[in-house]
């Protein structure tokens, strides 16, 4: 068995309460770090915080100097109410309608931008909140600045297995598990029926499991993913499920904006205040699967023009967009509403 890599560990020391350097900087997760290993790191109650700058604007310091940038990291200064309870509240935006007023909250300037855009994109990739605590400590799980970059722009995909798997009223088909040895995530293509002689048409599920599995009314996933089978299922075809659960914020954060969702902001504004992009997928690893696959051309089944410029910048011809229509019900109108004018889907 390989050892695991540095990303790996760090992913897991992350969600394990651990602390993880990168470079000159410590941080833990505000999400995942007790109460106990924060008073162990931080005897004196120093620490300060470091959030996204979305999430600094949401809390009333988008007009401090160092929360100005749209993206920058803000650090926040530490003060005496300031303890695990607290900073999840103050992490987590579900908690905004319902915490007391806090404050003063000051920011300060951060010491090494680089290192703290890092920490917080390690802290994306872990699907935790975008929050942490810098501290110091001995001996914690270190990385390097360009292994996180490289996990995030340059995925790589390693067949691990395949094995034949009979679907109900499809044509016979294989399922391929692949793994990404950067950060150890699985993902699978189903390939179904023959397609030889042309571009494959090819669907990029991302794994909804409250849409894929319990059928969820709040989007369209369950019913995307139904209609691609059929359609595959009548002309061959590679289906690639990709662990990108919640545009790539994980189920946790993807349940978190569903709850920001029901108080009135839209998917992207709910991604926004958590302190992530509006869509946190890249398509390097769908990329890579296919490579793997031996197919460089595809014609593809979406709505979604990021698919098609995502594939394409990863080297993949689109031959071919192929709408992937499906209709509306009370409980995702908004969202699909707010898929075409803001994320810019096609009819």
């Amino acid at each position: 068995m390989s050892a695991p890599s540095p990303i790996e560990l760090a992913i897991a020391a992350l969600r394990g309460g651990r602390p993880v350097s990168i470079g000159s900087t410590t941080v833990l997760s505000v999400e995942t770090a007790t109460q106990a290993m924060i008073d162990l790191l931080d005897p004196d109650r120093r620490a300060p915080m470091l959030i996204s700058a979305q999430r600094a604007a949401a809390l009333g310091l988008g007009n401090e100097r160092e929360a100005a940038a749209d993206s920058g990291p803000v650090e926040v200064s530490h003060c005496d109410w300031l303890d695990r309870e607290a900073g999840m509240a103050l992490a987590d935006p579900g908690r905004d309608v319902d915490r007391a007023p806090v404050g003063p909250l000051t920011s300060i300037a951060v010491k090494n931008v680089d290192e703290s855009n890092a920490a917080l994109t390690l802290a994306r990739l872990a699907g935790l909140l975008p929050a942490l605590w810098i501290v110091d400590a001995e001996n914690p799980v270190a990385i390097a600045r360009s292994a996180i970059t490289a996990a995030t722009k340059a995925p790589m995909a390693t067949i691990v297995a395949r094995a034949n798997l009979p679907l109900d009223d499809l044509p016979p088909s294989q399922m391929v598990a692949f793994r990404d040895p950067a950060s150890g995530e699985e993902h699978v293509a189903l390939l179904i029926g023959a397609f030889g002689g042309k571009p494959p048409l090819v669907r990029l599920h991302s794994e909804c499991l409250t849409g894929d599995v319990f059928g969820s009314m709040k989007c369209d996933c369950g019913p995307q993913l139904k209609e691609a089978l059929r359609i595959l299922g009548e002309g061959g075809g590679v289906l690639l499920y990709l662990r990108q659960e919640g545009r790539g914020i994980g189920l946790a954060n993807k349940l978190r904006a569903y709850a920001l969702q029901d108080r009135g902001l839209d998917t992207v504004d709910a991604n926004r205040r958590l302190g992530f992009a509006d869509d946190e997928r890249n398509y390097g690893m769908a990329a890579a699967m296919l490579r793997a696959l031996g197919i460089d051309q595809v014609r593809l089944l979406t709505n979604n023009p990021a698919k098609v410029s995502g594939l394409e910048h990863e080297g993949i011809k689109v031959a071919e967009r192929v709408a992937h229509h499906m209709p509306t019900n009370p409980h995702n109108a908004d969202y699909l509403a707010t898929k075409r004018k803001r994320s810019g889907h096609l009819d």
